[in-house]
């Protein structure tokens, strides 16, 4: 079939006898690179004047049969999948159990120390309040300086050091939770699961981390964020200084808080936060709270890593693993430049 038709292209020209083409037309001739053939007629040749052709575009007469073959069609590369399917389901096994575990054990059973939520006496409440009321221990800087609108309540300095030091870490997951980049598989509220979490802690964060495994779905979109989420991320650099410091507060105030207070020296003070532990269900589920996040704060930054800038990437990935400082260090190191 090729022969015939180039057969017939050539056979479209009459026989031409002693034609000696310009240098330049036959360096076109030898090429031109004629990909496929047509089977439609050729138009009639110009006429020859002096052994030449009247018309100076030689190559559109050469090519009067020739069409471009169409470069072949390849699809669109397949997204890779994100997680290993099995061990996702197995994490997320994991964390739904785990989740199970902190809500039974921690508010409902009566086993563990101190009294479960539908037994609670009236001291732990007072606790709790007492311990709302030092948050960050604003009230106590402000009573030492003399502002004394409300007055700070006297607790153990143990027992505020550990509340504001769980808080203060709380405090710094908000930039990490509102720049995840699995953030959008979760479909409620990041400003609400945020503000539970500074109550409630792993209540609601555990959830959260199991829902982000959840497979992606490429035909949402990602939301836009928050007012809160947008200045949490924005300012996430104050957010990562005021949490560390508050968590560095906290463990000073718990060793050397309150000196006249005859709450006693170091080693006193370690003897009754075991006994605080042994005796309170709210400090007890602190500890729980200290060992979820040291496993989960690696765990979120890891995923988000591509969110450091480039020059910091090592230093964030190798102090992502120590509690509250490799927090602090994400957020230090966040590049604010690109979109999150």
């Amino acid at each position: 079939m090729a022969t015939a038709t180039t057969s017939s292209v050539i056979h479209c020209f009459p026989p031409i006898v002693n034609l000696r083409l310009p240098l330049s037309h036959r360096q076109l001739f030898a090429k031109r690179s004629v990909v496929a053939f047509s089977t439609k007629p050729c138009p009639s040749p110009p006429p020859l004047i002096a052994g030449k052709y009247q018309s100076p575009n030689l190559r559109t007469v050469l090519a009067c049969g020739a069409t471009r073959r169409k470069a072949p069609a390849t699809s669109a590369p397949s997204l890779p999948e994100g997680d290993d399917g099995n061990v996702r389901r197995v994490l997320q096994f994991i964390l739904w159990i785990a989740e199970g575990v902190y809500i039974l054990w921690l508010f409902l059973l009566p086993y563990a120390p101190g009294d479960p939520v539908w037994a609670i006496s009236s001291d732990t409440v007072n606790s709790l309040v007492g311990l709302s009321l030092n948050f960050f221990f604003i009230l106590p800087l402000m009573n030492s300086v003399g502002i004394n609108l409300i007055e700070a309540p006297v607790l153990h300095p143990v027992a505020e050091g550990l509340f504001n030091f769980v808080i203060g870490w709380t405090f710094m997951f908000a930039p990490l939770l509102f720049t995840d980049n699995k953030r959008d598989r979760y479909k409620g509220s990041l400003d609400v699961l945020w503000g539970f979490q500074m109550f409630l802690t792993n209540t609601f964060l555990i959830p959260y981390m199991a829902i982000r495994l959840n497979e992606p779905n490429a035909q949402n979109t990602p939301r836009r964020p928050s007012q809160l989420g947008s200045v949490m991320t924005n300012g996430a650099r104050f957010v990562g200084l005021i949490g560390g410091a508050i968590c560095l507060i906290s463990t000073l105030w718990a060793l050397y808080g309150r000196p006249d207070g005859n709450f006693g020296g170091v080693s006193g003070r370690l003897k009754f936060l075991l006994s605080y532990l042994g005796s309170e269900r709210l400090a007890y589920a602190f500890i729980w709270d200290i060992c979820l996040y040291i496993i989960f704060q690696p765990w979120l930054i890891g995923d988000n890593i591509q969110n450091v800038e480039k020059s910091k990437v090592g230093l964030v990935n190798y102090l992502r693993f120590v509690p509250v400082v490799g927090l602090v260090v994400y957020l230090l190191c966040l590049n604010l430049d690109e979109e999150l």
